[in-house]
C-alpha cells in the first residue's frame, strides 16, 4: 500500500514545477483560512478590479492613457452604484418591511389551509400530523426571528467596517487598475523559478475569473431587470424585491433558482390563490429561468471550462461552507481551478526512474 502511494507521489510531485504548484496552493489556502476575514476588502477590490479591467482596456485601445481611463471608469462605476443605491434600495427596503409585516398573515392563512387537509384526505392526512408539523414550524420561526433580531443588533457595530469598505475599496481598485503591470511583475518576482505549471494554471485562471465575473455581473443585471419588469407588468406585489432576489439567485447555480422560487410562488399564491393569474406568473417565471439557463448562460460563459452540474453543486456546497457568500460566488472559478490543477498534474511527465520501474 505504501509503495503504491510512494510511486504515485514520485510520479506526480517529483517534478519541481509540480511541487512548487502544490506548495503555492497550500500557502494560499492557509492564508485564506486564517486571515480570510481580514483580507476580505482586498478580495472585494480585486473582484471589482476584474470587473472594470475590460472597459479600461477598451479605452486604452482608443488612445486614452491608463490613469485617465481608470479614473473615468471608476467614476462612472461609483455614479452607477450611487444611482442604484438611491433609486433601488429605498424601494426594496420598503417592500421588505411590508413583506415582513405581512408574513404572519401569510403563515396564518397557510395554517388554515393545512387544517383543511385532514377533512379532504382523511386516509392520507391526520390532524395530529398537521399539529406536530405546525408546532415544529412555529418553533423554527421563533428561533429564526431571534437570530434575525440579534443579527440586526450586531450589524449596528459593523457601520465602521462598512465605511472602511466605502473608502478603502475604491482606493484599492484604483491602484490595482492603474498599476496592474507593476503588481503582476512584483508577484512574478516573488514566485520561484520552477513555475511552469504555476504560470500555466495562472494564465488559464486569470482568463476564467475575469470572464466569469463580467459574465455573472451582466447575468444578474439582465435576469433581475427582466424579472422586475415582468412582475410589475403582471401586478405582483413586492415586484422589485422579488425581481432583485431572482437576479441575485443566479449567483448560486441550480440551487439559487430552486430556493427563490419559493417566495415568488408564496407571494403569488397569497395574492391570487390557485387561479389562472397565479399560473400565468409561474409560467412567465419558468420562461425567464429557461431562457437564462439555455440562452443567456451559454452566450455569456461560452469560454468557460465545462463542468458537470454535480461538480458545480458540490463546489457551491463546499466553498460556500468555507467562505460564505464569496465561496458561493467563486464556486465555479474555484472548481475550474481544481480541474486546471488536476489537468496540469496529470500532464506532468513522470521521471525516467518511475517509467523504468
Amino acid at each position: 500500500m505504501f509503495s503504491v502511494f510512494g510511486r504515485w507521489y514520485r510520479r506526480k510531485f517529483s517534478d519541481p514545477d509540480a511541487a512548487m504548484l502544490l506548495v503555492l496552493i497550500l500557502i494560499s489556502s492557509a492564508l485564506l483560512l486564517l486571515w480570510g476575514n481580514m483580507l476580505m476588502p482586498v478580495i472585494v477590490a480585486a473582484v471589482i478590479a476584474y470587473l472594470l479591467d475590460w472597459p479600461v482596456t477598451q479605452l486604452k485601445r482608443v488612445g486614452v492613457g491608463r490613469p485617465l481611463a481608470v479614473a473615468l471608469v471608476l467614476i462612472c462605476f461609483v455614479m452607477v452604484m450611487v444611482m442604484l443605491t438611491v433609486g433601488l434600495v429605498p424601494v426594496i427596503t420598503k417592500q421588505s418591511v411590508s413583506l415582513a409585516q405581512e408574513l404572519p398573515v401569510i403563515w396564518q392563512n397557510a395554517q388554515t389551509w393545512l387544517l383543511t387537509l385532514p377533512d379532504k384526505y382523511p386516509e392520507y392526512v391526520q390532524f395530529s400530523h398537521i399539529y406536530e408539523m405546525m408546532e415544529g414550524a412555529n418553533q423554527r420561526l421563533v428561533d429564526f426571528g431571534e437570530q434575525a433580531l440579534s443579527a440586526s443588533l450586531g450589524s449596528i457595530t459593523s457601520v465602521a467596517a462598512l465605511l472602511i469598505y466605502f473608502i478603502l475599496v475604491p482606493l484599492m481598485v484604483f491602484f490595482m487598475l492603474k498599476d496592474k503591470l507593476y503588481f503582476t511583475e512584483s508577484i512574478s518576482r516573488i514566485l520561484p523559478k520552477e513555475r511552469r505549471l504555476i504560470t500555466q494554471v495562472g494564465n488559464e485562471m486569470n482568463t476564467q475569473i475575469a470572464n466569469y465575473i463580467r459574465g455573472k455581473a451582466i447575468e444578474i443585471i439582465i435576469v433581475g431587470a427582466i424579472s422586475c419588469i415582468t412582475f410589475v407588468i403582471m401586478d405582483l406585489r413586492y415586484a422589485m424585491l422579488l425581481g432583485v432576489l431572482v437576479g441575485l439567485s443566479v449567483l448560486i447555480p441550480y440551487i439559487g433558482a430552486a430556493v427563490v422560487t419559493i417566495p415568488v410562488a408564496v407571494v403569488a399564491m397569497f395574492q391570487w390563490g390557485i387561479t389562472p393569474q397565479f399560473w400565468y406568473l409561474m409560467v412567465a417565471y419558468g420562461v425567464i429561468q429557461a431562457l437564462d439557463g439555455n440562452l443567456l448562460v451559454p452566450i455569456l460563459f461560452s469560454e468557460a471550462v465545462s463542468l458537470h452540474p454535480l461538480y458545480i453543486i458540490i463546489a457551491v456546497l463546499f466553498f460556500g461552507g468555507l467562505w460564505g457568500f464569496w465561496g458561493v460566488f467563486f464556486a465555479i472559478p474555484l472548481a475550474t481551478l481544481v480541474k486546471a490543477v488536476v489537468t496540469a498534474w496529470s500532464s506532468t511527465p513522470p521521471p525516467p526512474e518511475i517509467i523504468n520501474s
